[in-house]
């Protein structure tokens, strides 16, 4: 279950980190910089306590899918940005995949 933990970890990390990047303005703001540096440094850490255990292709869809769905809701709360319709289906085929790959997969531990 600790996986789990450091896969949460590893994505509120890269969130955090990828939030921090569009405040750094082109890294020229010294604290969202360091925010940048240090959260994405967590989140590899994190990432390679992940893959200990789930193989890399399944920890990556979890990561990287879970993580743009979340950035998209910063991006729209935070950064006042908007989507259209195609890219509301896209991330709905996205948190979708990572349903299907926790439901049904064997590869995927439970």
């Amino acid at each position: 279950m600790m996986v789990y933990v450091y896969l949460g970890l590893a994505i509120v990390a890269e969130v955090i980190a990828t939030s921090a990047l569009k405040a750094s303005n082109e890294f020229t703001r010294l604290w969202p910089s360091v925010l940048v540096l240090v959260g994405y440094a967590m989140a590899f850490y994190m990432l390679t306590l992940v893959l200990r255990t789930l193989p890399v292709g399944i920890a990556y869809a979890f990561w990287a899918g879970l993580g743009i769905v979340l950035i998209t809701l910063i991006g729209i709360l935070v950064y006042g940005e908007t989507l259209d319709l195609p890219a509301i289906l896209g991330l709905a085929m996205i948190i979708g995949g990572v349903v299907v790959i926790q439901v049904f997969s064997k590869v995927s531990t439970h």
